[in-house]
């Protein structure tokens, strides 16, 4: 099969089918794989719907058997609405109790025992380590996803000293371990916590190209300018700069709009506390939509999306974004800035800084419809290209065919 090469560096499988083909049943007809039991392991069930539902529906069309292991929340019902087997594991996902981790790697012991997969596909800190340390334990082929570094290697210290070594021992047994930037792989080689040769780089978690389509941008006469920041609403998220660079954009573009869509109250030691947002919105800065599982909608009704996190493994919500041919706007740090190329689908600006984040916000009202519009077509072209959801279904299943 023909490959072209990613950004940084990965081989993806040519598209030379159109968006309609069976391409995981055809690439595990090509490797010869047999059927297996596959356990995909995330700290959210809505981490599974929103972010994995195609690879889940991927391998079930290469004939697998996949079980989502993950904690109850609100979305476990629709789980299994969808037909999707499903098991419940209890996770402290914040916590740093010793005793608590260490009942939840004897959790996973028990739950793989019971399921007996073939494969554990782990996502997120704690079942990246507990997960793959009970597979290991078992005997059961890991394959891995970083899908970012999240706030423990972002703030330091002895946090990160200590969540770094338990990688360094969880993944020792991985066949495969999968990062979203070129920035991330090289870290954790460099550090020794993953060898080179089993760490690969994957397009995201991809898109469904066909779903997130193309939307005209919002009619310009008689409505305000709308920039929107989709995420979970986390100081880390640069939600802080957001809205201080909305007071100064404001102070020279009155009529401006602001919007936020995500998750409040979230569990993570850098969220933003309701109250902050609940003032933001008291003083006319911000529209908090509340979150939403369809984001279409809001990113439909926004000229630019943006993104001023400190630090990203591939932001889904910009890539959504350009599937939708929004312009972006996002910090030159790793993940954003393989996100969003300056000049050709939007701006980067400096990280934790809410004045250069207002300038580039003033410099995208400033570029004018036609030019926002040729940004947001170029971004677009560039997901067909790269980050179609079909593309990390086919790294996957030649993973899994290795394990």
């Amino acid at each position: 099969m023909a490959a072209r090469r990613y950004r940084d560096g990965a081989h993806l499988p040519s598209r030379a089918a159109g968006p309609g083909a069976p391409l995981p049943r055809l690439l595990s007809a090509k490797i010869g794989m047999q059927p297996k039991t596959i356990v995909i392991s995330i700290n959210a069930s809505w981490n599974i719907l929103n972010f994995r539902l195609g690879l889940i529906r991927a391998l079930q069309a290469a004939g697998h058997r996949v079980v989502a292991l993950a904690p109850r929340d609100a979305y476990s019902e629709r789980l299994e609405a969808l037909g999707i087997e499903y098991r419940a594991i209890a996770m402290d996902k914040q916590g740093l109790s010793p005793a608590r981790d260490l009942a939840l790697l004897l959790r996973y012991v028990r739950a793989l025992r019971a399921i007996r997969p073939d494969v554990f596909l782990g996502y997120t800190a704690k079942p990246n380590v507990y997960g793959s340390l009970a597979a290991r334990m078992l005997g059961i082929a890991v394959v891995s996803n970083v899908s970012g570094l999240g706030t423990a290697f972002i703030r330091g210290g002895l946090l990160s000293r200590i969540v770094s070594s338990l990688y360094r021992l969880a993944f020792r047994g991985a066949s495969t371990v999968f990062f979203q930037n070129g920035e991330d792989r090289d870290l954790f080689v460099a550090q020794r916590i993953v060898p080179a040769e089993k760490a690969r780089l994957l397009p995201g978690s991809g898109v469904d190209t066909a779903r997130f389509a193309p939307a005209p941008l919002p009619a310009a006469e008689g409505r305000p300018f709308t920039f929107l920041l989709v995420g979970r609403l986390l100081w880390d998220k640069g939600v802080g700069e957001y809205v201080e660079a909305a007071r100064r954009v404001r102070a020279r573009a009155p009529g401006t709009r602001f919007r936020l869509l995500g998750f409040l109250d979230v569990e993570n030691r850098t969220a933003v506390p309701r109250r902050e947002v609940e003032a933001w919105a008291a003083e006319g800065l911000i529209d908090y939509l509340g979150h939403a599982d369809d984001v279409r909608p809001a990113i439909a009704e926004a000229d630019c999306v943006v993104l001023p996190s400190y630090r990203e493994g591939l932001p889904r919500t910009l890539i959504e974004a350009a599937a939708m041919a929004r312009p972006l706007i996002a910090t030159d740090v790793p993940g954003c800035r393989h996100a969003v190329e300056a000049g050709v689908n939007g701006l980067l600006c400096a990280v934790r800084d809410a004045g250069a984040l207002a300038d580039a916000m003033l410099e995208m009202i400033a570029a004018g419809p036609e030019r926002r519009a040729a940004w947001g077509a170029a971004g677009r072209a560039r997901v067909e290209a790269e980050f179609d959801e079909r593309r990390v279904a086919a790294l996957y299943l030649e993973a899994i065919a290795r394990a």
